[in-house]
């Protein structure tokens, strides 16, 4: 779906197109409630909020609606005395997914596949101590904690990192609208960009944009309708 249909169902369901009766909605402000809506629909799917009550990958549904917001990156790590930490995560992260690890030694040239853990940065001194979950090569396995806004993967010395790949969600893309400036940085924009997930989804978050936008400007009624709408449809 484009961005200029996508304004268009947004002004059908808030009752506003070709009207100018009452409270005029701008197109910056179309383009936040959307942006808005999205990453509160995404954030419902991941930790199972919605209606059905399931997270991402808990069913055959969940998998599709989510599939193409899931992508993979290599890490550039910083190699530490106890544990390698990421440079940056990349900035179109959202939610953590997995981390695939290939780890070396001394004795043991080939990379190795590594299990990895996500554990406390409470539990961090223990697990280092305790011998069921230090890392270790021999038994394939560590442990990794997130700390500001990058992900440390602990070694203890055992073994050399050679690639960490990130498995992860991405922030979903910002719809924009040609000409449109933006109130809170005064860019206007240059091109539509138009949004990326599924048609059937943007149908959903509409709805919620709708109902955003809705409660805004306190029009009660569409606000409960596409509210209602949103999570029958979830």
């Amino acid at each position: 779906m484009n961005v200029q249909t996508l304004q268009i169902k947004l002004k059908q369901r808030l009752n506003k197109l070709d009207s100018s009766d009452y409270d005029n909605v701008e197109c910056w402000q179309f383009i936040e409630a959307y942006n808005k809506a999205q990453v509160e629909w995404c954030r419902r799917q991941l930790v199972g909020s919605n209606v059905l009550k399931q997270g991402d990958e808990q069913s055959a549904h969940r998998i599709d609606d989510l599939q193409s917001l899931m992508t993979t990156q290599t890490l550039t790590l910083n190699a530490l005395q106890l544990y390698s930490e990421t440079v940056s995560m990349p900035v179109d992260y959202f939610a953590f997914k997995r981390l695939e690890l290939f780890a070396t030694k001394d004795c043991c040239k080939e990379p190795r596949l590594m299990a990895v853990y996500e554990t406390e940065e409470g539990n961090v001194s223990n697990d280092l101590l305790d011998l069921n979950k230090e890392p270790s090569f021999e038994w394939g396995e560590t442990f990794m904690t997130f700390i500001g806004n990058k992900i440390r993967i602990y070694t203890n010395g055992n073994f050399d990192i050679s690639q960490a790949n990130l498995i992860y969600y991405k922030q979903p893309t910002k719809i924009q609208i040609n000409g449109c400036q933006d109130p809170y940085t005064g860019i206007v924009a240059t091109a539509d960009v138009d949004p990326t997930l599924k048609d059937d989804i943007v149908e959903v978050i509409i709805d919620d944009a709708v109902s955003i936008l809705a409660g805004d400007i306190e029009s009660m009624n569409q606000k409960a309708r596409e509210e209602g709408d949103s999570e029958k449809n979830n």
